[in-house]
């Protein structure tokens, strides 16, 4: 019967979509004929009801425009990162949520050994605690990216491919669902790829449903975390000072973590701590146009909060409002 579910999906009619200039509608696309084709030969997909999909899919140049890297250094300063981030209105409807999922965050806590404010943190930074999920039909950002953004286009024609399979799977409707413009879904922002090997049901529904229960979310996260090497009880960063310019070599390096802390001192970079000599750590410098650079030291769990988003902005700002709101609680 499943092979059934995306023709049901579509509904009984479509309209057209006027075409941008010079830009053929997918389903009269080659490459969208030669995707097609791989998943009916690698799922079973019937080729003419996905066609019939992309022929409703949306090209969103607005889309396109979103995912460009920033040019404005300001768009990557650190302080101005942060500043979105961790915010008394964030920190406060945080501890709110908190208090509401109490159960299901000690609970996550406790089976994953994932903190609670690291969990509630990730929540708050990606959807506001499940506010804003976005809005973007989830088909149309990933067919757009999957076909019109070469940067990307194999990753996004893998998540593509992993959300018709969970379409599939769910019996959901392809269309109905909505998300970021990269198509990520749900209260944390789970890519297809991650919502059907990470996600897991919390509430004991029998189902999981990152969109509508939060509880879904709180163990998702957890187990996200802990499939990525999260360790339990160990620390996230330690704060660093830098001296000369031999640093530099560590900051190359990248954030995983693979220089010991007995070799910090020779490269300028020195950090109190009782960890063991022995314990790899990555240098990462976080830079703000106007001001100095601020440095820490990241260790594992640093590095794993990078697995689920690819940048050491993002997983500063995940660790400082998890210590804001473990302060607060």
């Amino acid at each position: 019967m499943k092979r059934f579910v995306l023709l049901a999906a579509l509904g009984l009619s479509f309209a057209a979509h006027p075409a941008p200039p010079a830009q053929q509608p997918y389903g009269k696309r080659d490459d969208v004929h030669d995707f097609v084709r791989q998943m009916a030969e690698r799922h079973g997909f019937v080729e003419q009801e996905l066609r019939f999909l992309f022929s409703r899919a949306r090209r969103e140049p607005a889309i396109l425009a979103a995912i460009a890297p920033p040019k404005d250094p300001v768009a990557r300063s650190w302080l101005a990162y942060r500043a979105r981030f961790v915010t008394e209105a964030r920190i406060a409807e945080g501890a709110e949520f908190w208090r509401r999922h109490a159960a299901d965050l000690e609970r996550a806590a406790r089976q994953y050994g994932v903190p609670e404010e690291i969990i509630v943190a990730i929540i708050g930074v990606e959807t506001v605690y499940g506010r804003q999920m976005g809005t973007w039909r989830v088909i149309d950002a990933l067919a757009t990216l999957a076909f019109d953004y070469p940067p990307r286009a194999e990753f996004f024609r893998s998540e593509l491919e992993q959300y018709l399979l969970y379409a599939r799977d769910a019996g959901v409707d392809v269309f109905s669902v909505r998300g970021s413009y990269a198509g990520a879904i749900g209260i944390p922002q789970f890519m297809p790829g991650s919502y059907r090997r990470f996600a897991v049901d919390y509430d004991g529904d029998a189902a999981i449903d990152l969109r509508a229960s939060p509880a879904d979310a709180i163990g998702s996260v957890a187990n996200f975390l802990v499939k990525h090497g999260w360790r339990r009880d160990e620390r996230v960063h330690l704060p660093a000072r830098v001296t000369g310019t031999a640093h530099r070599e560590l900051v190359d390096a990248g954030i995983e973590p693979k220089t010991n802390l007995s070799e910090m001192k020779r490269y300028g970079v020195e950090t109190r701590t009782d960890l063991a000599l022995e314990t790899p750590v990555a240098l990462i410098e976080l830079e703000s146009p106007g001001a100095a650079a601020e440095y820490r030291l990241g260790l594992r769990n640093f590095y794993v909060l990078t697995r689920y988003n690819r940048s050491i902005l993002y997983a500063s700002a995940v660790y400082d409002l998890a210590q804001e709101l473990k302060s607060r609680r």
